[in-house]
């Protein structure tokens, strides 16, 4: 049967796979079996070994482009006083009053703060940020098992999805339970690629004592006994989000991710690279901030804000 090309509703349809299959072996997929990620069109040639990638998107998808009431004032005027507090652990560890006065004036006025001399090991953070891009990088059939459930939050996917009008944030990322063990789906994490599983869960428990040691220094900061903030905090649950930003042909018209607050007691945010784009409400307005080489950047969620909040009031 000779293969021929129809229209149907000015759309082109192409020959049946029935049809395809008594033709010499095909190079290349047709274009009506093409799927689409997030980067493109990927087409798979025959043995599956590799991608071709075509041309990027030229403009945005109207789901994803945002009103200008989206975009408010960013400050991001290099010459501002208005930069991120800088606090170097290993002085705050070793008794340093002037950095712990740092350290509350911090979590006062800003709620926020990048970490310097952390102690967590660079060869380890750097094989991470190199997996995390890997595995982003994965053909779109190995994400695929990786892709949220119904009614879940974790795995490949956007968070908080209400209705098919909603406005897409400019980027997806991959949400994870780790600790307690437990909580742990056994179709994610036991499933990562290697090395990037095995390193990633080296890399898990640094997050965790580096948060109570970072609560110990605020607890200092407050006059509290240390003892109390690990009694809140030392069994919580912790959690992992990667997002991933694709490049964008028109980033004026979108959003990254949308504006939040983080429900956590502290999140520590590790940039992959130093590409500004995180941005800080204060006194009303958008600060930009600029990621420091080998820096974390840490968060003070509600949790500690308002669990805080109720232990002074008691």
């Amino acid at each position: 049967m000779a293969a021929k090309a129809t229209t149907i509703a000015s759309s082109p349809a192409e020959p049946s796979i029935k049809e395809q299959a008594v033709k010499p072996m095909m190079t290349k997929v047709p274009p009506r079996y093409v799927r689409r990620d997030v980067k493109g069109v990927m087409i798979c040639n025959d043995d599956n070994s590799s991608t071709e990638q075509l041309p990027p998107l030229t403009t945005v998808p109207p789901r994803y482009v945002r009103p200008e009431i989206d975009h408010p004032l960013i400050r991001n005027d290099e010459s501002s006083a208005e930069q991120l507090p800088v606090i170097d652990m290993h002085k705050l560890v070793s008794g340093d009053d002037s950095e712990l006065e740092k350290l509350d004036r911090a979590c006062k006025d800003w709620g926020f703060f990048q970490l310097i001399n952390h102690g967590v090991r660079c060869s380890l953070v750097e094989k991470v940020k190199a997996e995390t891009l890997d595995f982003f990088d994965l053909p779109i059939d190995e994400k695929r098992k990786f892709w949220q459930q119904p009614g879940d939050i974790e795995g490949f996917g956007q968070l908080f999805i209400a209705s098919e009008e909603q406005k897409l944030d400019w980027g997806y990322g991959f949400t994870l339970f780790t600790l307690p063990t437990y909580l742990r789906k056994l179709h994610l994490l036991p499933k990562l690629p290697l090395p990037f599983r095995d390193d990633l869960e080296v890399y898990l428990s640094e997050p965790k004592n580096l948060a109570l040691k970072i609560l110990d220094q605020m607890a200092k900061a407050l006059r509290m006994d240390p003892n109390d903030m690990k009694e809140l905090f030392g069994n919580g649950v912790q959690s992992l989000r990667m997002n991933y930003y694709p490049p964008c042909p028109q980033p004026e018209q979108v959003i990254g991710i949308n504006s939040h607050c983080d429900a956590s007691a502290l999140t520590i945010l590790l940039p992959i690279n130093q590409m500004d784009g995180l941005q800080i409400k204060k006194d009303g307005k958008l600060v930009a901030v600029r990621p420091l080489p080998d820096a974390f950047i840490v968060n003070i969620g509600d949790i500690l804000e308002v669990t805080l909040i109720i232990c002074y009031s008691l």
